[in-house]
């Protein structure tokens, strides 16, 4: 885990503690400009994550790519599947891009740009490993939905059901 000691300021720009970040877990990475990009392996797929910096809004947009292409014919039960699934969430949200019928997760973060207003904002270790995690999580959690109502033949109520059973002890 990341602390705070192997990043050489309490805060950075979004885009450099995100760099800062990735290059600490080991995650493979790219960065133009105000954008980065990195793979990130999970226990059901690889995901990757973007990041776009908006000096002007001051707002971070984070994505999170989870490897879910939906055909045409799945695209009404997924859109009922993403409605379920954000009610489940506190920040961020999936969603279908209709172009190209990829699911993802997207959170925008305002990022304060100082007491002044002026200049980039800067972005704290602490927000980092939260924006970052956090996206990874709900990936992670609700990979298998996604999968059970376009493999798996179930409904989308079927499908939170099934998946997002508490289990108790381990085997």
């Amino acid at each position: 885990m990341l602390t705070q000691a192997d990043h050489e300021s309490d805060d950075a720009a979004p885009i450099d503690m995100l760099e800062a970040y990735y290059a600490a877990h080991g995650w493979e990475s790219e960065r133009h400009d105000d954008e980065i990009v990195a793979t990130v392996k999970g226990s059901w797929t690889t995901y990757e994550l973007r990041a776009l910096w908006r000096d002007d809004d001051s707002v971070l947009q984070f994505l999170a790519f989870p490897d879910i292409k939906v055909a045409d014919d799945r695209r009404a039960a997924i859109y009922e599947t993403l409605g379920l699934v954000n009610e489940q969430l506190w920040i961020g949200h999936f969603e279908l891009w209709s172009s190209s019928g990829i699911v993802l997760f997207r959170h925008a973060a305002m990022i304060d740009g100082g007491s002044d207003g002026e200049g980039e904002g800067m972005m704290t270790l602490a927000a980092t490993e939260l924006l970052v995690e956090s996206a990874i999580e709900e990936c992670e959690r609700f990979y298998p939905v996604f999968q059970f109502v376009l493999w798996g033949g179930k409904s989308p109520t079927e499908a939170i059901a099934a998946a997002l059973i508490e289990t108790q002890g381990e085997a």
